[in-house]
């Protein structure tokens, strides 16, 4: 098994790892970048869920309601949440 520099975007560092056949089987990451694609991994899959809460929610297939029809609902003596 052989490791040879990845040519993919700037600032990503990586290596694939090649068998005797010069195939690509693997890849090895910086920890910094591996954290940051799971990061982003985790907001694509928030995102993905949002989307699906609020087709739903179009479609009438949820009882959900949005945070201004809450915060309406209940009044102005509710804060906002953080974040």
């Amino acid at each position: 098994m052989k490791a040879e520099p990845a040519k993919e975007k700037p600032g990503m560092e990586a290596r694939y790892l090649t068998d005797e056949n010069g195939k690509r089987i693997g890849v090895v990451l910086d920890i910094e970048e591996y954290e940051r694609l799971r990061e982003i991994e985790d907001e694509m899959e928030d995102i993905r869920r949002f989307d699906k809460a609020m087709a739903e929610r179009e479609r009438g297939e949820s009882d959900a309601i949005l945070w201004e029809q809450v915060r309406d609902e209940i009044g102005s003596e509710y804060e906002e949440p953080m974040g």
